[in-house]
């Protein structure tokens, strides 16, 4: 009898373990202004000069609150390097897996926005700005410098300043859909890079996925430093003065880590 109840007790245990909820918020913008969150203009070249020109925001729609990001306002070009930054709530160890959630969606294009986690520390990422990116998730129609036009689908790292569209099973992916929210899964690898780390899934949901599909596989940490992951990151970008990209607006919402893969929702 002693040991059925241990038994009962044990497996009871066990249960509510397998039923805790694995997601660690980051953010979810529903607690007013923002609270530990760092913003910095790292190039700023408005000319004329314009203080601290990027939009970080919280913002309400239809009960909803998220940040909505922009380089500057409409109209005002040469923020080149509009950061913001937050500790993570706990650190991603180097070798373990985790997952990052996140809900995006475009306010408008054309624009230039990445996202994403850092394993720096703050005090470094004006200076590394783009390098301050380890996995990195990429939302842009600007051309490149070789020419090449972005359209807007979302993309992910495939070498260092080296980018691939997502895609939709045998399909490239089309481009997002502006106030569509999309739910995005990244599994992110951060083991060493030869025993097959530094590198992460990404699942997605939304627009024209509408289950969750995986839409890329194997997609590079940026600089691969193999260091605990502490921070996510945002940059957007209005390009040079002389041909600027566009200010248009992304906004995010629901920003949560989980060890393991973890392809749920937080919250359900």
């Amino acid at each position: 009898m002693v040991f059925k109840h241990v038994t009962l007790a044990f497996v009871a245990a066990g249960l509510t373990a397998c039923t805790q909820n694995p997601w660690v918020k980051i953010d979810d913008f529903e607690t007013g202004p923002l609270s530990g969150w760092v913003k910095i203009d790292a190039q700023n070249d408005t000319d004329p000069r314009i203080e601290n020109p990027q939009i970080s925001e919280i913002r309400t729609e239809a009960g909803n609150q998220f940040l909505l990001r922009k380089p500057a306002a409409d109209g005002i070009v040469g923020n080149r390097k509009a950061l913001i930054y937050k500790a993570l709530p706990r650190a991603i160890p180097a070798g373990d897996t985790y997952t990052f959630y996140s809900r995006v969606n475009v306010e408008a294009f054309p624009n230039n926005h990445a996202y994403g986690l850092t394993n720096i520390a703050q005090d470094n990422i004006a200076a590394e700005n783009y390098n301050a990116f380890e996995p990195m998730i990429r939302i842009t129609d600007k051309a490149e410098s070789n020419g090449d036009k972005n359209d807007g689908t979302l993309m992910v790292l495939s070498g260092y300043k080296q980018y691939a569209k997502i895609e939709n099973g045998d399909a490239p992916a089309r481009p997002m859909t502006p106030g569509t929210w999309y739910e995005i899964w990244a599994v992110i690898n951060n083991a060493p890079e030869a025993d097959g780390g530094q590198s992460y899934d990404l699942y997605i949901r939304g627009g024209e996925f509408a289950a969750q599909t995986k839409a890329y596989s194997g997609a590079t940490f940026r600089m691969k430093r193999g260091a605990p992951l502490t921070g996510f990151v945002a940059i957007t970008n209005t390009g040079p003065a002389k041909s600027p990209y566009g200010n248009g607006g992304v906004r995010y919402d629901n920003l949560y880590l989980a060890p393991g893969v973890q392809l749920t929702a937080p919250g359900g």
